[in-house]
């Protein structure tokens, strides 16, 4: 039998695990339950899929998702390891096949959905099972920010299934939805396992007040910085998600929308060109990514503002799962508030979910570092800036702001408190519009104070206001600011306070290029670089594997290996070992395409240089100093 060490670098061709992993794997392997909170793209699913390789029996997999499953049953094919889905998606035929294979021994993993899992129960407990891993465990809780009434009925599964092992992981899970989580599954010597929530190659960025326009010219800025690359846009609303992606296809981006009013064969659609690389960039609302394993995900966009901490912590997170830089932007303005606010106010859970969008607020409008935000929301603290966020890039200058927000506070005190932010900003502006004259405001002592600031940056003062709790909003009056205690302190001079300078929306580019990832595609015409064409070959022999097997691109290799490769061409199939990612299997299966065998290699290259096999024969590529080599015979 193989010590988990051994199936890590045979089967999937990794050196070494990373954070807990080992301690939980060997944890499992002793038979004890765990909770798992680990962030996406941290390295759950080995958690699982090793111990169920050690155990003997078939391993059971509860999955929320059809695709999710799909996804990660080819991942496992591809490395040798028998594994199955039990779902909808399959003939008959198909799942007694399954079935079958479970109740010979054949099967090692076996995937499965919660509302399936009811209906199987009286067949599975004819078969060893050593163990159950609940993925996304956080939709169990009703705390939690995707919560599905059918995971509370795995509750059940020590009773029916008294020698398993249980373990339940998620990525995302606050105390509330942890402590539900132990509760409602009743785990036996369990132990938590929470890892670091820091995802380092993430940047984060945050950009406010921009209108819809600014908006997709940023959009179309930050496609270019990743030519060739995978993105994803979330938005707030359907209509959104096929207006953006229409503009961006008017473009020539190779875009398409995906929400919940498009029919299963639409959305099945979009989700495998995704996953295949037909298309560049999904524009989506929320409904989409829970399914994707995709790992070279290189840019993250949130055209409003997510609901909560965890949906944007857990979205962002789909982003760089294979560890390379990658991108996150989230743009932010008041009316992302107002719509949200007024879901909160329709939603069951009117309380909890006002709090969860207040500190998504507090996130958005913060001039500290973000990463430290998220980590301390986790239960993680830091005691150091991140250095690959926009405040962190770009720290603010503050300035004494007492007599600014003091003729802000008088504009709203003086209009009975009646108007909102676009209204206030007009006013002390000194806008003479319809419906300021017919009320008198332009008759009011502070019509005009502020006409030397732009409106923009007055919207941005009115924010930092509301962040520092010296107005408020009644959304249940028409969205009219009210000032506060706080506020009216500052107003009668017994406080005063300091605001941050709004930063210029367009960053200079020597900024700019500190979001640029290190290892970001480049137009070989218009800037040549070898390293560059190398893995754009390697990314074409990719892709010719995954067709003829019917995989996703990523499950073949992911763009780390193929960085490995760039960074350290083989020379031969040995030298295929130490290249991450490559397991035993995949080098069995296609290795030679990747490495010439030493009895076709003749000698060696003095320079860099990589074999690829393609039909026609060896494709060689040599590095020579600044010059490249490609010879076809």
């Amino acid at each position: 039998m193989q010590t988990p060490l051994q199936v890590l670098k045979t089967v999937f061709g990794y050196d070494s695990f990373r954070q807990q992993q080992e301690e939980i794997i060997n944890h499992v392997l002793a038979r004890k339950d765990a909770l798992v909170l680990m962030p996406t793209g941290g390295g759950k699913s080995l958690c699982y899929q090793i111990p169920a390789l050690v155990f003997e029996g078939t391993s059971v997999i509860i999955s929320p998702l059809l695709s999710l499953m799909k996804d990660q049953v080819d991942a496992l094919n591809a490395s040798g390891i028998a594994a199955a889905a039990l779902n909808s998606s399959n003939s008959e035929s198909e799942n007694i096949d399954i079935r079958r294979q479970a109740e010979s021994g054949k099967l090692k993993i076996l995937y499965i959905s919660p509302e399936r899992l009811q209906r199987e129960i009286p067949w599975l407990q004819r078969i060893n099972i050593p163990l159950f891993a609940i993925d996304e465990a956080h939709c169990i809780s009703q705390w939690g920010h995707d919560f599905r009434p059918e995971y509370t009925q795995l509750g059940c599964l020590h009773q029916k299934f008294p020698k398993a092992t249980i373990m339940a992981l998620t990525a995302t899970a606050d105390k509330l939805t942890k402590e539900d989580i132990l509760h409602q599954l009743g785990l036996n010597a369990h132990k938590v396992f929470i890892s670091s929530f820091d995802r380092p190659n993430l940047s984060l960025e945050v950009k406010r007040g921009y209108s819809s326009l600014e908006k997709i010219r940023e959009i179309l800025s930050i496609i270019s910085r990743h030519k060739g690359d995978s993105g994803i846009v979330y938005c707030l609303s359907r209509k959104n998600t096929e207006k953006v992606a229409q503009l961006l296809l008017e473009k020539g981006v190779r875009a398409r929308a995906y929400h919940a009013g498009m029919t299963t064969e639409e959305r099945n659609s979009v989700q495998e060109e995704f996953i295949n690389d037909k298309i560049d960039v999904v524009c989506a609302t929320i409904a989409f990514g829970m399914g994707i394993d995709k790992s070279n995900v290189r840019f993250v966009i949130h055209y409003n503002l997510p609901k909560s901490i965890e949906s944007f912590y857990q979205e962002i997170g789909r982003a760089g799962r294979d560890g390379l830089p990658s991108e996150t932007v989230l743009f932010y303005n008041f009316q992302d508030i107002v719509t949200l606010r007024s879901f909160v106010n329709a939603s069951g859970q009117k309380e909890i979910n006002s709090e969860k969008l207040d500190r998504m607020q507090e996130y958005a409008e913060s001039l500290i570092c973000r990463r430290r935000i998220l980590l301390n929301y986790f239960g993680e603290s830091s005691n150091c800036d991140c250095g690959n966020c926009d405040i962190c890039k770009r720290p603010p200058r503050r300035f004494n702001g007492t007599i600014l927000v003091q003729k802000a506070l008088s504009a709203i005190k003086r209009t009975n408190e009646q108007i909102g932010f676009t209204m206030t900003a007009q006013i002390l502006k000194g806008f003479s519009s319809e419906e300021i004259v017919q009320n008198g405001y332009d008759k009011i002592k502070t019509f005009g104070v502020g006409s030397g600031t732009t409106l923009k940056h007055w919207y941005d003062y009115l924010l930092q206001m509301l962040h520092l709790g010296f107005i408020e909003i009644a959304y249940n009056e028409s969205n009219h600011l009210k000032i506060t205690e706080s506020g009216n302190e500052v107003l009668f001079g017994k406080k005063r306070t300091e605001l941050a300078i709004p930063v210029d929306r367009e960053p200079e580019k020597e900024n700019r290029s500190q979001c640029k990832p290190k290892f970001s595609s480049k137009s070989f015409v218009n800037e040549p670089d070898a390293n560059d064409d190398l893995f754009e070959v390697l990314r074409k022999t990719r892709r010719q594997i995954a067709e003829e097997n019917d995989w996703p691109a990523y499950v073949v290799l992911s763009d780390r290996t193929l960085r490995d490769l760039v960074a350290t061409p083989p020379l031969s199939l040995d030298d295929l070992y130490s290249v991450y990612g490559f397991g035993e299997r995949k080098i069995e299966m296609f290795g030679q395409r990747f490495a010439r065998n030493k009895s076709n290699q003749g000698e060696r290259c003095e320079n860099a240089c990589i074999f690829i096999a393609e039909p026609k024969g060896f494709v060689l590529v040599q590095i020579r100093g600044d010059k490249r080599v490609r010879d076809d015979n």
